[in-house]
């Protein structure tokens, strides 16, 4: 017997609700309540599901530098010709840019981190998944 199984990503963090809000925006999504206390669920437009969980000793994690480097980490693939629109979407929901430069400068891939210190990128993609 095949048992069926889905995933969802979980991130820690002081305030999930105000958290699942930014992802919820970002990914076109909506916000539910999860089964457990202080567990809120999103749901993308796409159908991608995430969580976020309340931890009340949350540290953030300090990628890139080596102290507790980043602990996960979320790739949201974006057509290339929209790649600036996301990233300016993606701050104007609360994120943070860590990095857009590569060695010829911005890049198919933008770095940022949620308002809750959680790092994730913005990746070019071709249309292709």
């Amino acid at each position: 017997m095949t048992v069926k199984k889905t995933s969802v990503l979980v991130l820690d963090c002081a305030e999930p609700e105000a958290l699942a809000r930014f992802y919820a925006g970002l990914l076109g999504g909506e916000v539910t309540a999860g089964r457990e206390l202080d567990l809120v669920e999103v749901t993308g437009a796409d159908g991608v599901r995430i969580a976020v969980r309340r931890d009340h000793g949350y540290a953030p994690p300090s990628w890139p530098r080596p102290e507790d480097s980043h602990q996960a980490h979320l790739r949201i693939l974006v057509d290339e010709a929209d790649l600036d629109e996301a990233e300016r979407e993606a701050v104007s929901l609360g994120a943070r840019p860590v990095s857009a430069d590569g060695p010829d400068g911005p890049g198919t891939t933008r770095l940022l981190s949620d308002p809750a210190g959680h790092s994730f990128t913005l990746a070019a993609t071709d249309g292709t998944p």
